[in-house]
């Protein structure tokens, strides 16, 4: 069985049976027909053939900061769904935030000749920006909004916006604020800038907020809300960039006899599973981790149609463009 053999059965041309299988753009009517005649046919498509005209092989490279984290875990879920689905293959690179062996990885990627890459970013450096954008195979970033590259992210700013004007409207006065590194653009700058702009626009001096930064851990989260007991000991209202440092500065709260919410009001970003054990459960904002994780699959899969169309001399017109994704509050008792 060919696919053209499934286009004649369908009443299709091939390249409309080739866009049906690698998620192209079709009408409602002709992905109903491919579809029967796929399942009447059981068709299918000989990977080795492409993988010996396009020389790629079926695979994607994902290359992840971190393997213990559920946002990761979640992301992968997603993005593995989306790929299977299509006959992708998976090859995961490690990088544990170490900017030179992310780049190792593009590279090693490349020259294996994977069909495309998804990075799930934290920083950005000049070098690692032309590497980027350099990439000699479709790539999509996830967690960052960077120029002229193709990425799915959260919105940071707004949800930390929305989160600290939740404070204001319970009755915060006193703040403090626990941020993540602000190499990580998303984490850590946009998150930081928007519990200021919440604090502005209600009449308080942002400039002054209290901050101290930690690395994306609940040790860090302890030590930075030790500090700044000791240096603000009236504090009524602790934002955190993530809900793993929240935890953190809630066990140093308890430590030094502070109620939550009574005394303390504290919550975080992530939505994980230790907010429904902590006590008083932790307030947070949920990001759409498997969805940003299906999104970004789809994305690079209309990107890498749109070169298998170019080199067979077609145009098909599909133009992808960034996608930011919303989120939720869930407030629960730590507010």
């Amino acid at each position: 069985m060919t696919i053209k053999e499934v286009a004649r059965l369908a009443g299709v041309s091939p390249a409309a049976v080739s866009r049906y299988l690698n998620g192209g753009p079709l009408s409602k009517d002709k992905k109903e027909r491919v579809a029967r005649a796929i399942e009447e046919t059981g068709y299918r498509p000989n990977l080795m053939a492409k993988t010996m005209r396009t020389g790629r092989v079926r695979q994607v490279g994902i290359i992840v900061p971190r393997i213990y984290s559920e946002s990761v875990n979640l992301m992968m879920e997603g993005i593995t769904e989306e790929l299977l689905s299509m006959d992708y293959l998976t090859v995961l690179g490690y990088s544990d935030t170490n900017r030179d062996r992310e780049l190792q990885y593009l590279d090693i990627m490349q020259s294996n000749r994977v069909a495309g890459i998804i990075l799930m970013a934290t920083t950005l450096t000049d070098i690692k920006k032309r590497s980027l954008e350099n990439c000699s195979v479709p790539l999509v970033i996830t967690g960052q909004n960077f120029d002229r590259l193709h990425c799915v992210y959260h919105d940071d700013f707004n949800a930390m916006r929305e989160l600290t004007e939740l404070f204001i409207q319970k009755g915060g006065k006193r703040f403090v604020y626990i941020g993540a590194p602000e190499a990580d653009l998303a984490a850590g700058l946009a998150r930081r800038e928007g519990a200021q702009e919440a604090l502005r626009r209600a009449g308080y001096d942002a400039q002054q907020l209290p901050i101290r930064i930690a690395n994306f851990n609940s040790q860090d989260g302890y030590t930075a809300m030790m500090e700044l007991l000791e240096k603000y000991p009236d504090l009524d209202s602790v934002v955190c960039a993530t809900d793993v440092i929240a935890h953190g500065a809630m066990k140093a709260l308890r430590e030094k006899g502070r109620r939550i919410p009574e005394d303390v009001r504290i919550a975080g970003i992530g939505n994980n599973w230790a907010d429904l054990v902590s006590q008083p459960e932790l307030t947070t904002v949920q990001f759409y981790q498997k969805r940003c994780g299906s999104e970004a699959a789809r994305l690079l899969l209309k990107l890498i149609e749109r070169e298998d169309e170019q080199d067979a001399g077609r145009n098909n017109g599909v133009e992808p463009g960034n996608v930011m994704l919303s989120y939720r509050i869930i407030e629960r008792g730590s507010v």
